[in-house]
């Protein structure tokens, strides 16, 4: 197990949604790591946010009672996962990612997105069937 996987038994460490957005908030600090200092408050921040904001959702999700509940979770995480987006796009107008890196991290995003979405599906079938 690397430094960077999981330790503890936690429910939402099992789920792959969680598990790309996860490495998604990795590499996201890791890409805004010398950005300008002005962008702290700004820029980094946000998007910095955004990617927590998605992982975090998907835990907060998991250990609610019921699907429906988690199923609000993992749309917060979606809106989330898309207002990254648009952050990693104008860090990349603003040329503070290169267009490989962007383009990277385009990839992880993406990747946790279909994640999420198809979880979010999963568990919507869940929810109605319960009702």
């Amino acid at each position: 197990m690397s430094d960077n996987q999981p330790k503890s038994g936690h429910s939402f460490e099992r789920l792959q949604a969680w598990a790309a957005c996860h490495q998604l908030v990795l590499s996201v600090y890791a890409a805004s790591n010398g950005w300008p200092r002005e962008e702290r408050y700004g820029l980094i921040a946000q998007a910095r946010g955004a990617a927590v904001s998605a992982a975090a959702n998907i835990c907060e999700g998991s250990a609610r009672r019921g699907s429906k509940e988690f199923k609000r979770f993992l749309d917060i995480s979606l809106g989330s996962l898309a207002e990254l987006a648009y952050y990693m796009r104008l860090a990349r107008d603003l040329d503070l990612l290169s267009r490989d890196d962007f383009t990277a991290l385009e990839i992880h995003r993406d990747h946790a997105s279909r994640l999420t979405w198809g979880l979010a599906q999963a568990i919507g079938r869940k929810a109605r069937a319960q009702s």
